[in-house]
């Protein structure tokens, strides 16, 4: 078993207790990226951030964790992409002009966000421009920065085609929000995939990573089974 196998096991038995149960998969950690106790607050702590409030066009990852940002965002007229479950109907646009009045938490829902956003392909995503921040959950957070997911790896592999499209690469601001169970103080060994972020906020504290090496770049065609690129649509 790798490390990171072990501090998600570790992570999840965590979890448990402060987790908010899917509609979907319950507790089910392996297939979800929970919301919890607090999401809220750290949320918070992320919309306080300069980079932040200088953004406009963000993306943000399904994870339940982040409702609240994809609802603030919508609030504060910020336009997002967001990804769907797995990639497997790739991404969709979301504009504050797409929801009618008082109907951004519904949209910030994923049923909601399919309902009022738009389809979009990587190539009308490339046409977008570059990304001003990116957010995302997680299963366990290093103070170094070292982000791990579900263990699928949707997340790198999102960052690997906004990267050789040249929406994203080492100046893009990426903020992880967990529940302070979920970040690990110990040294961590990435993959050659996983993605380093710069703050991590949580319902107690923001944590400055000052991240100290570089993050990946590309996708990583050599480790994509068939299977996965058939099941991909922005890949093909």
């Amino acid at each position: 078993m790798t490390d990171t196998k072990l501090v998600r096991r570790r992570i999840w038995s965590l979890l448990a207790d402060v987790a908010k149960p899917d509609s979907r998969f319950h507790l089910n950690f392996a297939e979800v990226i929970p919301g919890f106790a607090g999401d809220g607050t750290a949320v918070e702590r992320l919309r306080a951030l300069p980079a932040y409030a200088a953004a406009r066009h963000l993306f943000v990852t399904p994870d339940n964790c982040l409702e609240d940002l994809r609802r603030l965002a919508l609030e504060d007229g910020k336009r997002m992409v967001v990804s769907t479950y797995g990639i497997y109907r790739g991404f969709v646009l979301l504009e504050p002009e797409m929801v009618p009045p008082g109907q951004a938490r519904f949209a910030s829902w994923l049923d909601g966000l399919e309902h009022f956003g738009r389809p979009v392909s990587l190539g009308e995503v490339a046409a977008l421009g570059r990304f001003d921040l990116m957010a995302t959950g997680a299963s366990a957070v290093s103070t170094e920065g070292i982000r791990f997911g579900k263990g699928h790896g949707f997340f790198d592999l999102e960052w690997g085609m906004f990267t050789d499209l040249g929406l994203a690469d080492e100046r893009t601001p990426v903020v992880a929000v967990a529940h302070d169970v979920q970040v690990v103080e110990e040294t961590l060994h990435p993959s050659p995939t996983d993605i380093l972020v710069d703050w991590i906020a949580t319902p107690t504290r923001m944590i400055d990573v000052g991240r100290r090496a570089p993050r990946p770049r590309g996708v990583k065609w050599e480790l994509l089974s068939p299977e996965q690129i058939a099941a991909t649509p922005p890949l093909q």
